[in-house]
């Protein structure tokens, strides 16, 4: 903001620059509101009159009316003495007259020229004589004199703090509630940046006695948080300062991707639904304080507001998560062990023998990542890939039948030479068009479930009695020839991938609504669950609520997961939503996990 001009002149005071601030500050102010707000403050007549006693005190204070010499009289006595020693001419003559007049006045600074002006003069100065009032007046203190303490005091009554805050359509910043031991109205919390934060006169302890002249006594919090929201303008508190010292904050930045939504207004847990800061999963947010092991002071990562507001601690959301109820849409299907499933299509990239969708995979379980199951918080940091950094991984999710390989296929024949695919492992035999490493990579059963054994596989199925997986190593061996690797996989597998190794950015494809399914999709196939020979079938409306509950079911359990939701509503707009995506994620800063930065 550039400099404030006080005025035309250097002696400029605070009355008028503050009367000329809202003025100035109006080219900067972004809504009205808030300009309203700085003409009100600025015309509060108690600031004025503040003002103004502030100005007198401050002048006083500078000219330091403080006298040369408390004994005038004496210092003439003294003179005259001197005088006396000397030799006599007229004009010692003359001020051995003057000084010895009993009325004896200002001839100090007059010349003696204007002798008949100033005996004239002088006749009306009391016989005491300037001299004697100007040491009477040097001699006498004119600080205020205080009333004596009273005789009756009670050596245990607390000190009064009466304080006035000014505030708009903001809270106050400052919840409060009742000690259970004393029934007393006591400050719980102060919101960071909010009204009271700034004024630095309310601290976390304060006793509330009274709110605008009212009396809290006998009144319940719930009574006084409505009588300050319906308060505007000036605030006045009578309140007992706490004792205790506020430990100074010492805690650094701290920012947080939020894993769920969050609404306080419905939450009836929270002390004051006016403080709580509301958030959806996917946002970025600062943590302000971590004093309360319940709750917790943040704001939007990015919000010019410093108001801080309340959100559940990490501690207290995992609780209250693991109580509530699962969420289920539809009843489960029955699940067939996992030797009678098929295989992924992923497993197989444009081959001529696609099977089917349905199935079940293992996951190699990752301890670091467990707590992900409990949604709450995830520290993060800002995270921009330098030139000679590996690809981050690209992860792909979303229901059979929404378009997820189409996508896929799209973007890789866009640009083969900066876009490749995993090469799954599988231990069926060579077929005779087949190549080693191409088509798959054809291995013993007996070292498959060996590497399974080991871990090495991302996810793996079984289908008539042939196993075939995505390897881990084979993730690795796209990204080491500098290529983005595309990578398409069960929701549930995403864990295993969160690694500071892949950095992985999951994009999840969302089908559009079922009219819109109808519409777009009457005349594409899908590839048959039931027909082994893996052949096509147009869609039935079975297959669109199947797509859109199997989608819904993603996103409760695993959205908080999701980098980006695109929802596949027309192929050619979702693959160029893709794409953007994809390069900005190559230029930009993008929010990570914390621990993705160090190894």
């Amino acid at each position: 903001m550039p400099a404030l001009s006080t005025g035309s002149g250097s002696d400029t005071g605070l009355y008028e620059l503050l009367a000329t601030l809202p003025a100035q500050l109006q080219p900067h102010v972004d809504s009205q509101e808030d300009l309203t707000f700085l003409w009100e403050m600025f015309g509060e007549k108690s600031l004025h009159s503040l003002v103004k006693i502030h100005e007198k005190l401050h002048y006083y204070e500078k000219e330091n009316p403080m006298p040369i010499i408390h004994s005038a009289t004496a210092l003439a006595d003294d003179l005259a003495e001197e005088l006396q020693s000397k030799p006599l001419n007229s004009e010692i003559r003359e001020l051995l007259k003057l000084l010895s007049k009993p009325n004896l006045k200002v001839l100090y600074c007059m010349s003696f020229q204007r002798k008949k002006e100033i005996d004239h003069f002088s006749t009306s100065i009391p016989e005491n004589g300037l001299l004697s009032v100007h040491d009477t007046v040097a001699q006498k203190s004119y600080d205020p004199v205080l009333p004596p303490m009273p005789d009756d005091i009670d050596d245990d009554e607390d000190s009064v703090k009466i304080i006035r805050l000014v505030k708009n359509r903001e809270p106050l910043g400052a919840t409060i509630k009742k000690d259970e031991n004393t029934g007393a109205i006591v400050v719980a919390r102060i919101m960071r940046g909010g009204a009271a934060d700034r004024s630095g006169l309310i601290h976390v302890g304060d006793e509330l006695r009274e709110v605008n002249g009212i009396s809290v006594e006998d009144k319940k919090p719930e009574e006084i948080i409505h009588i300050l929201a319906q308060s505007q303008g000036a605030i006045t508190f009578k309140i007992i300062p706490t004792i205790k010292e506020e430990a100074e904050n010492s805690e650094g930045k701290m920012c947080v991707k939020a894993l769920f939504d969050y609404y306080p207004n419905e939450d009836k847990a929270i002390p004051c639904k006016e403080a709580g800061l509301a958030f959806k999963k996917g946002d970025v947010l600062q943590i302000m304080c971590q004093d309360d092991a319940t709750w917790w002071q943040a704001k939007h990562q990015g919000d010019a507001n410093p108001r801080a507001g309340l959100i559940p601690s990490k501690q207290f959301q995992e609780r209250r998560f693991s109580l509530r109820k699962p969420v289920v849409l539809n009843p489960p299907q029955k699940v067939p062990n996992r030797k009678s499933l098929g295989f992924r299509r992923s497993f197989r990239l444009s081959r001529k023998d696609r099977k089917t969708n349905k199935s079940m995979y293992e996951c190699k379980k990752s301890d670091q990542y467990d707590t992900a199951d409990v949604p709450t918080y995830e520290e993060v940091t800002l995270y921009q890939r330098q030139t000679n950094e590996k690809y981050r991984l690209i992860v792909l999710v979303g229901p059979v039948g929404v378009g997820l390989n189409e996508l896929k296929r799209k973007v890789l024949i866009s640009n083969t030479q900066h876009y490749g695919v995993t090469v799954p492992h599988t231990t069926r035999g060579r077929r005779n068009q087949e190549n080693d490493g191409m088509e798959y990579i054809f291995i013993s059963k007996h070292l498959f479930e060996t590497d399974i054994q080991n871990n090495k596989f991302i996810e793996y199925g079984e289908y008539k009695n042939n196993y075939y997986g995505t390897s881990i190593d084979s993730v690795r061996s796209v990204l080491a020839k500098n290529k983005v690797c595309l990578l398409d996989v069960q929701p549930h597998s995403i864990k295993h991938l969160r690694t500071f190794e892949f950095k992985p950015f999951v994009i999840f494809i969302k089908p559009p609504s079922v009219e819109r399914l109808r519409e777009t999709r009457k005349n594409a196939k899908v590839i048959s669950s039931k027909d082994e020979k893996g052949s096509s079938k147009s869609f039935t409306e079975e297959d669109f609520d199947e797509m859109i509950r199997s989608a819904q079911v993603m996103e409760i359990q695993h959205g908080h997961l999701f980098d980006k939701v695109i929802v596949n509503d027309d192929l050619s707009a979702a693959y160029n939503e893709l794409t953007s995506a994809l390069e900005r994620l190559e230029t930009a800063a993008f929010w990570v996990p914390v621990n993705w930065l160090h190894s």
